[in-house]
């Protein structure tokens, strides 16, 4: 079992989606991923024009909320990713932001309660599986424990949605409330706050957080620039915590390519 790494791109143009698609797979990543939000392109045309750009690289909503969709219509679109991409499409999926609200009301769907979100993305999950041929694999974002225990159940894999500052004993303890209660063996994924002393613009102007105070306050997301250091860091967390895919933001790609480069010299 080896680190995988996934990239979040977000199309600026067409020309530019073509390029940026095609480049990250040549440098080694394994997934493509595009956030569902209103403020985004819609991720299904968006990862289907990737996918004729690409060959090998998987695509994945990172995540679709499902409240906004219906199961037949995300059942739909998936059908038509796994067509286009010749089954390399993953469904990422959750169950909505807290701020997504106004999203779907925006979208004319309804929001629900934290339940009724819940069961909507078993019931999407369900649809998907029973639908879609090939079947794609299930990627569930969870942060709460009920949210964890969903996804130990039905997720083939998690994506821990923890905050920015959230520390390594934080991480451990999403992952062990997610192992709690079942007997499957559960692979697990997290994101990159930072790299060095580098954050991208919308957590540093937005978030309003600094590299520095971060790393000082110990958020397992900031990883070093060295890349010894950082697969150091990763692969201790794959073995211990079973965190075998870690996601990058596009801004900090040039930072991390000297850390893929080094694992991908040591796989070979």
């Amino acid at each position: 079992m080896s680190m995988t790494f996934g990239i979040v791109l977000t199309p600026r143009s067409g020309a530019d989606w073509a390029r940026e698609a095609a480049a990250v797979e040549q440098q080694g990543y394994r997934t493509i991923l595009l956030p569902d939000t209103r403020f985004t392109p819609s991720p299904f045309p968006a990862l289907a024009a990737a996918a004729a750009v690409t060959t090998t690289i998987r695509l994945r909503p990172n995540v679709l909320a499902a409240p906004l969709r219906t199961p037949a219509a995300t059942v739909r679109e998936t059908a038509a990713l796994q067509l286009l991409s010749d089954g390399r499409f993953e469904l990422g999926i959750g169950s909505g932001r807290p701020d997504a609200a106004a999203e779907a009301q925006w979208l004319g769907t309804s929001w629900g309660s934290p339940a009724q979100r819940r069961a909507q993305l078993v019931a999407t999950i369900a649809a998907v599986r029973a639908g879609v041929n090939p079947t794609p694999p299930v990627v569930v974002a969870a942060n709460g424990p009920r949210m964890l225990a969903t996804a130990a159940e039905f997720a083939d894999r998690i994506l821990l949605a923890a905050a920015p500052g959230a520390t390594e004993s934080e991480l451990a303890e999403l992952v062990r409330t997610a192992r709690d209660g079942t007997d499957r063996t559960l692979r697990f994924t997290h994101q990159v706050v930072g790299i060095g002393q580098r954050l991208p613009i919308w957590t540093a102007t937005k978030l309003g957080l600094t590299a520095a105070a971060l790393a000082d306050a110990g958020a397992a997301g900031m990883i070093p620039a060295e890349p010894s250091a950082a697969a150091e860091i990763l692969e201790r967390r794959r073995e211990k915590y079973g965190i075998d895919e870690v996601i990058v933001p596009a801004e900090l790609a040039a930072d991390f390519a000297p850390v893929l480069a080094y694992f991908a010299d040591h796989d070979s």
